[in-house]
């Protein structure tokens, strides 16, 4: 006869890891102290090796079709009317879709989905349901960016339940919750923001969305190292994730998508934030580059955001170091520091350039963050031109992987980045040998087979 049993566990209050017995440290995040007794109860199976789930059948909610019988119109995106989100999202919002778009406090999120919910409110009632601020607030900013539509329904609710009343009364085409980790659930274990209300909330929401095919859209918080908070379940929930970024300090904001079922993971919407709100920026590319005369240390060259090329400048700066016997040291700002660290390695050993024991500062324009590998050539034409004292020509950019022999590898799109170059003024660029720069382009292509001939034709060294 089954019997009654409860079983003890240890949960970690940050990311949802269980564990039998209770440890310091959370083995998944690693985070002290965060690991705390959770009781669950639950019934014994009859035999062993028997599931808990009942072999019942049940009645199904829709029968099942050839798979050609079914509908695929409904599962078709809607544009929001921001062509930059949209080109992250892959078309639009997809009815039923879940999306959960995090990022760090006063990036500019409630700004994005407020101003994408008024423009969605074109073509149907939307509502939006903030935890975090009180409807006036959310009026007031409102007012400054021009988001007021007679369709933009506005609710300041925490509690699952009135959240759910609000959608039955409105009936919305699309649904804004601004944040999920305010939204709490009565019957739920644990406090607003925490695991366990998290997952509930999130999994009842996305239940919510399927079953009225209701867009849905989940602003997260993030965690110091610029994750997404909660547990990790959290993101096998949703459809789409998207991370929203930028430096504090400027106006570049980006969309990222991290997850993405319905449309390519590789896009990214660029805007601008300002006083009125934010501005889309079809045509980025302008923002990354410095207006100044040719100055040693800086090199231009062209990453690939998605399908989208961006030019943009790489600069570089050595300087003394503070205590003689210490070695190199690498500060960086828009770049991988390990790859930086790389590429000065490779310089040393198969250049023969005398970066010396310098400290070394590395950085970007305008706030962007170049991650793919191609910005290696342009990295390391940088620092030999900083080391030699001589500027890399105006009209110059450098294009290509480095390896650890001081190879240049090919990379992908190469005729792409050299047209988007030219329309930015630029005459000349160094390439991998091999690539595929096609033919007709007005500029002139020089290739290099590794970093000491490519320096050669950027500076002459």
């Amino acid at each position: 006869m089954p019997r009654s049993t409860t079983a003890v566990t240890f949960a970690c209050s940050e990311c949802g890891w269980r564990t039998t017995k209770w440890v310091g440290r959370c083995g998944e995040c690693q985070a002290w102290g965060s690991v705390a007794e959770a009781r669950t109860s639950g019934r014994a199976t009859a035999a062993p090796g028997l599931g808990r789930v009942p072999l019942e059948a049940g009645t199904p909610r829709h029968p099942a079709l050839p798979i050609g019988q079914v509908d695929s119109a409904t599962a078709r995106a809607r544009p929001t009317g921001m062509g930059e989100l949209d080109r992250v999202l892959g078309g639009g919002l997809v009815p039923g879709g879940v999306v959960l778009l995090a990022g760090e406090p006063g990036v500019g999120k409630s700004t994005l989905l407020l101003e994408a919910g008024a423009l969605a409110a074109r073509s149907g009632p939307v509502l939006y349901v903030t935890g975090e601020e009180s409807a006036a607030q959310v009026r007031q900013r409102a007012d400054r960016i021009g988001a007021i539509s007679d369709s933009l329904f506005l609710a300041a609710e925490s509690d699952f339940a009135a959240l759910l009343a609000h959608v039955e009364a409105v009936d919305p085409r699309l649904l804004i919750v601004d944040s999920v980790q305010t939204i709490s659930a009565a019957g739920v274990e644990g406090v607003p923001g925490g695991v366990t209300q998290v997952r509930e909330v999130t999994a009842a929401l996305t239940a919510l969305a399927k079953q009225r095919t209701l867009s849905t859209v989940l602003v997260g918080h993030v965690t110091k190292d610029g994750s997404v908070a909660g547990p990790r379940t959290l993101e096998h929930l949703v459809d789409v994730v998207l991370s929203f970024d930028g430096d504090s300090r400027g106006q570049l904001r980006m969309v990222r998508a991290l997850k993405n079922r319905f449309g390519p993971t590789d896009e990214i919407g660029c805007f601008e934030l300002g006083e009125h709100g934010l501005v889309e920026l079809a045509d980025p590319s302008g923002l990354f580059l410095s207006r100044h005369e040719p100055v040693p240390g800086t090199c231009v060259t062209v990453t690939m955001e998605g399908r989208r090329p961006l030019v943009a400048e790489v600069q570089t700066l050595l300087g003394r170091t503070v205590q003689a016997p210490e070695p190199t040291r690498w500060i960086t700002s828009g770049l991988d520091s390990s790859r930086v660290g790389m590429v000065v390695a490779v310089l040393r050993r198969r250049t023969g350039v005398e970066i010396g024991r310098q400290d070394i500062y590395a950085a970007t324009i305008g706030g962007v963050r170049l991650t793919e590998p191609s910005i290696d050539l342009a990295l390391a034409v940088a620092l030999a031109s900083a080391t030699a004292d001589i500027s890399v020509p105006r009209d110059m950019v450098a294009i290509g992987e480095v390896g650890l022999a001081g190879e240049i590898r090919r990379v992908t799109a190469t005729a792409q980045r050299l047209t988007e170059a030219h329309r930015l003024g630029f005459r000349r660029a160094i390439v991998p040998a091999g690539s595929e720069v096609g033919g007709g382009l007005p500029i002139e292509v020089q290739e290099a087979s590794d970093v000491r001939s490519a320096i050669a034709v950027a500076i002459g060294g």
